[in-house]
């Protein structure tokens, strides 16, 4: 499908005001009128122009033009919200048209337009002959804007409220789309985490002839932490124990994001063991939060005192263990050094 470059087609700019618009209208229709016009293609060079005229001298219709006339050039992702063309089809869809009309600087034309007109505001526009001028009705809901909202994770422990600045584009009384910055107060609700997506209803671009205003969406992405990796609504964390802890048991102070718990270390625990505290983890909407896991992380001390040498060397002449009787050794992923 051809896409119709109504500027181009008008020999105007795009910030044309609509005195522009009328002046290079009436200075091609006479110049095209079939009635009047030696040209092979007067009838189809006035019907494009009074296309564009109908277009641009609307300011809903221009603004719908401006955002994605051009995605039809390029085979846009998909087509513009659907349209209730009261005068243009009725409601099983099929068009009427009026062969003839006269507009409102009196010239006589087609009341047909092209398909790329049809398919970017679906139909045919209605005109209204005694009144000598369009009557054309849409109706459209406005565009859905979706935007990401970095936080840190003790916000959502806290339901913090932020404020949110974004972009949305509004038809001035020239009919061109010109961007505006709105400002909202969010309120975290509890529940979210990385991922979840906040609809806040009605505040993203206006609709058109009474359709309904878009949403804002609220992409979360919660800050990096150095103590947590967040997975669903479960915090993962490693701690660190010496190996006489591993090796007797004990009662250790762990971090959680609004304070510290004790954890209990089994006697015995090896090196990567996870342990669950649950409850500690992101709070969720309805049911219980979720869990905090811990990785047990065995250190050695560093450099050994002569202490701890010496009964490291006891401990080695006194013991039988060998970690690679039952385990032997075997291929692991790890990033180069």
């Amino acid at each position: 499908m051809e896409y119709k470059d109504y500027y181009k087609i008008l020999g105007i700019a795009k910030d044309a005001g609509k005195d522009d618009i009328h002046r290079a209208y009436r200075k091609l229709a006479r110049k095209y009128h079939p009635d009047v016009s030696k040209e092979n293609d007067a009838e189809l060079k006035f019907r494009d122009i009074n296309e564009a005229k109908e277009v641009l001298k609307d300011p809903e219709k221009r603004k719908l033009y401006d955002m994605y006339g051009q995605d039809w050039q390029n085979g846009g992702r998909q087509q513009p919200p659907g349209r209730n063309w009261e005068t243009g089809s009725d409601r099983e869809g099929h068009h009427r048209s009026s062969p003839h009309f006269r507009d409102a600087y009196g010239f006589q034309g087609t009341g047909e337009f092209s398909d790329f007109f049809n398919n970017l505001f679906g139909g045919t526009a209605g005109h209204e002959p005694s009144g000598g001028r369009y009557n054309t009705i849409f109706n459209a809901p406005g565009n859905s804007h979706e935007a990401e909202i970095e936080v840190e994770l003790t916000e959502l422990f806290s339901g913090a409220t932020r404020t949110i600045k974004f972009q949305v584009f509004e038809a001035g009384v020239d009919g061109k789309a010109t961007p505006k910055e709105k400002t909202l107060q969010v309120k975290l609700p509890k529940g979210v985490t990385n991922g979840s997506i906040i609809r806040l209803a009605g505040q993203g671009e206006k609709g058109f002839g009474g359709g309904k205003d878009g949403d804002l969406l609220l992409r979360i992405s919660i800050r990096p932490n150095s103590r947590f990796h967040v997975v669903g609504h479960n915090l993962h964390t490693s701690v660190a124990i010496s190996p006489w802890e591993a090796a007797l048991g004990a009662k250790i102070p762990v971090q959680t994001v609004d304070g510290t718990v004790s954890l209990s270390i089994p006697a015995g625990a090896q090196n990567g063991k996870r342990l669950r505290l649950r409850g500690r983890g992101l709070p969720r909407k309805e049911a219980s939060a979720g869990d905090m896991i811990v990785e047990i992380d065995i250190r050695m001390p560093h450099p050994l005192t002569d202490n701890e040498k010496e009964l490291f060397e006891k401990l080695s002449n006194i013991s039988d263990f060998n970690p690679r009787e039952k385990k032997t050794q075997r291929a692991k992923q790890h990033e180069e050094l």
